[in-house]
C-alpha cells in the first residue's frame, strides 16, 4: 500500500523539485483537520478492483486515441474546449502518468501546449483561458478547469522553458480569477466580478486551492469572503446546496450543487460544522437518487466528480459505504468501446468517470487534502 506521503515523494521526485519544501505548503491549512478519518492512503483498500483497472484502462484509452492533433479533447460543439481538455489531462494524471513520464505523459504535455496556446483569445483579459469557438456557454467553467489543471501540472514538468511558461501562466490564470470574484465571494460565466453561482465558484476554490499547494500567494480573505458566499448558498434547514444564495432548490440538481457546496468548503479549508455535515448527510440521503440519474441527465458526471471528492475527503463510513457504488455503475454503464455518455460529449463523460474511479490511486495533489 502506497501511502499519501509515498505518493508525493513520487510525484515530487519525479519533476526534480524540492520535497520538503512542497510538502509544507501543501498541509498549510486555514483550519486545521481533526479527527481520525483523514485520507492517508488506506482508503484505496479493496476499492481498486480488476474490473476496476480494467474499466479505467478501456477509459484511458478511449481519450488516448481520439485526441486532436493539436493535443485537445471534445467533440462537436465542445471540440477543443479548455475544460474537457484539461479534465482529460487530469485523468491521464490519475493514473500516474505526467508531462513526458509514464504511458500517457506525451499526451498530457501535448494538452498542456494545448491549454497555454488558449490564453486570452479574443477576450481582452490577460490570463483567461478560453476557446470561443468551443461551447462560448459559461467559459469561466473552462478557466477554473484549465487553471486546476495548470497548479497540478506545473510542479511536474521536467522540461524547464515550458515550466516557467506554465508557471507564469498560472500567475496571470490566478490574478485573473481574483479580479473576478464578486464583492459577495463567488463568481459566475464571465471573468467580471458582477454575480454568482455555487456551480461556477466550486471550479475556481478549487483552482486556488492547488495553486496555494502549488506555493501561489492565494490572500486568506478571498477565501474567506467565498467560504461565506458558499454558506449563505445552503439551505440551513435541509443541508443541501442552492445554485445561487437567493434562488436555486433541491431535486436531482441539488444533489449535483451540494457536492460542490461541500467539495467548495473542503477547498478553502474548512473540514468540519454543521454545514459539512449536514451537506454529507444530505448527499447520503440522496445516494439512490444521484446513483440513478438518467443517462441523459447532464449533471450526473458533474455531480459525481464532486460527491466522491466530498466522501474521500470525509472519509470513514461515508466513503467506504459511497465508493462502491459510484464504482459498480459506472463500470456497468462504460461502453464497448472504452467511453461513457453524456449530453456534453463523450470526451468530458470519460474523462470525469475516469477521475472518479481513479480516486482512490490518489496521484492528484489536489484529492491529497
Amino acid at each position: 500500500m502506497i501511502s499519501v506521503f509515498d505518493r508525493r515523494i513520487f510525484l515530487l521526485a519525479g519533476a526534480g523539485l524540492p520535497v520538503g519544501h512542497c510538502l509544507s505548503l501543501a498541509f498549510q491549512e486555514s483550519t486545521p483537520r481533526k479527527g481520525p478519518n483523514l485520507p492517508d492512503g488506506s482508503q484505496a483498500r479493496g476499492m481498486m478492483t480488476p474490473q476496476l483497472d480494467r474499466a479505467v484502462e478501456k477509459g484511458l484509452d478511449f481519450l488516448a486515441t481520439r485526441r486532436r492533433p493539436d493535443g485537445s479533447f471534445g467533440t462537436g460543439a465542445y471540440t477543443g474546449n479548455v475544460a474537457i481538455t484539461s479534465l482529460a489531462a487530469l485523468a491521464f494524471m490519475a493514473g500516474g502518468s505526467q508531462p513526458q513520464r509514464g504511458r500517457f505523459g506525451k499526451l498530457v504535455t501535448d494538452a498542456l501546449r494545448y491549454i497555454l496556446s488558449q490564453e486570452n483569445k479574443e477576450g481582452g483579459y490577460p490570463g483567461f483561458f478560453h476557446n470561443p469557438r468551443s461551447s462560448p456557454h459559461g467559459p469561466m467553467y473552462g478557466h477554473g478547469f484549465a487553471t486546476l489543471f495548470l497548479a497540478e501540472v506545473h510542479g511536474m514538468i521536467p522540461d524547464k522553458e515550458l515550466r516557467v511558461q506554465t508557471h507564469d501562466a498560472l500567475q496571470r490564470a490566478i490574478k485573473c480569477i481574483l479580479d473576478s470574484q464578486t464583492q459577495e465571494g463567488g463568481w459566475r460565466y464571465n471573468p467580471v466580478p458582477k454575480d454568482a453561482d455555487i456551480s461556477v465558484t466550486i471550479c475556481q476554490i478549487m483552482a486556488l486551492r492547488s495553486a496555494r499547494n502549488s506555493g501561489v500567494l492565494i490572500p486568506k480573505s478571498r477565501v474567506d469572503r467565498c467560504v461565506e458566499y458558499v454558506k449563505r448558498c445552503q439551505d440551513k434547514r435541509e443541508g443541501w446546496f442552492r445554485y445561487m444564495a437567493q434562488s436555486g432548490g433541491g431535486g436531482q440538481m441539488g444533489f449535483a450543487r451540494t457536492a460542490a457546496g461541500v467539495v467548495a468548503l473542503y477547498s478553502a479549508g474548512i473540514y468540519e460544522g454543521p454545514e459539512i455535515e449536514a451537506g454529507l448527510q444530505y448527499l447520503v440521503q440522496s445516494k439512490p437518487q444521484g446513483i440513478n440519474l438518467q443517462r441523459t441527465e447532464m449533471h450526473y458526471f458533474y455531480g459525481h466528480y464532486y460527491a466522491v471528492q466530498a466522501m474521500y475527503t470525509a472519509g470513514g463510513k461515508y466513503w467506504d459505504n459511497w465508493f462502491p457504488y459510484i464504482r459498480e455503475e459506472l463500470i456497468s454503464r462504460q461502453r464497448p468501446d472504452g467511453s461513457w455518455f453524456d449530453q456534453v460529449c463523450g470526451h468530458y463523460a470519460t474523462a470525469m468517470a475516469c477521475l472518479v474511479l481513479q480516486t482512490p490511486n490518489n496521484y492528484l495533489p489536489i484529492f491529497q487534502k
